[in-house]
C-alpha cells in the first residue's frame, strides 16, 4: 500500500489519541514505515472480539452468582487468559485448575493454592472469594 493511501479512519485508537505503526511504500517504492489512526474493517474485528470477550466476562459472572462455578473461572476471564495460561501462571496442572472451578473444591482450598491465585490476577485473596459487582 502506498503511504498516502495508509487508512485514517475512526478506531478505538482514535479515542485514546493512539496510532498504529504500519509499513507502506514511498514515492519512490521503497518500504518505509507510516501512521494509522484506524482501518474500518479492523476496527469491526476487533470490536467483534472485545463483544465476545464482554459475553464470556458476563456468562462467567452468572455461573459464580448461580454457584455453579468458582471465582476464578470469572477472574480467568476478566484477564483474558486460557486454562493453559492460568496454569502456567500458578504452576499447576491444567486438570488441577480446572478442578478448582468447582466451588465445592474452590472453597477448600489453602491460602497458599489461593495466594498464587490472586498473585496471578494481581488481586487480593478477600477479592478474589468474593467478585466485585460492577
Amino acid at each position: 500500500m502506498e503511504k498516502e493511501k495508509v487508512p485514517q479512519d475512526t478506531s478505538n485508537l482514535t479515542k485514546n489519541n493512539v496510532k498504529e505503526l504500519l509499513y507502506a511504500t514511498d514515492e519512490n517504492g521503497d518500504y518505509t514505515t507510516t501512521l494509522s489512526t484506524g482501518w474500518e474493517p479492523k476496527t469491526i474485528a476487533l470490536s467483534n472480539s472485545i463483544d465476545d470477550i464482554n459475553e464470556r466476562i458476563a456468562e462467567a459472572k452468572r455461573q459464580v452468582e448461580t454457584g455453579e462455578a468458582s471465582p476464578i473461572c470469572y477472574y480467568m476471564e476478566r484477564n483474558k487468559m486460557d486454562l493453559t495460561i492460568l496454569a502456567s501462571y500458578v504452576g499447576m496442572w491444567k486438570w488441577r485448575v480446572k478442578r478448582h472451578f468447582k466451588p465445592a473444591v474452590f472453597a477448600k482450598l489453602n491460602t497458599t493454592i489461593l495466594q498464587k491465585y490472586a498473585d496471578a490476577f494481581e488481586i487480593s485473596i478477600a477479592e478474589l472469594k468474593n467478585i466485585k459487582k460492577d
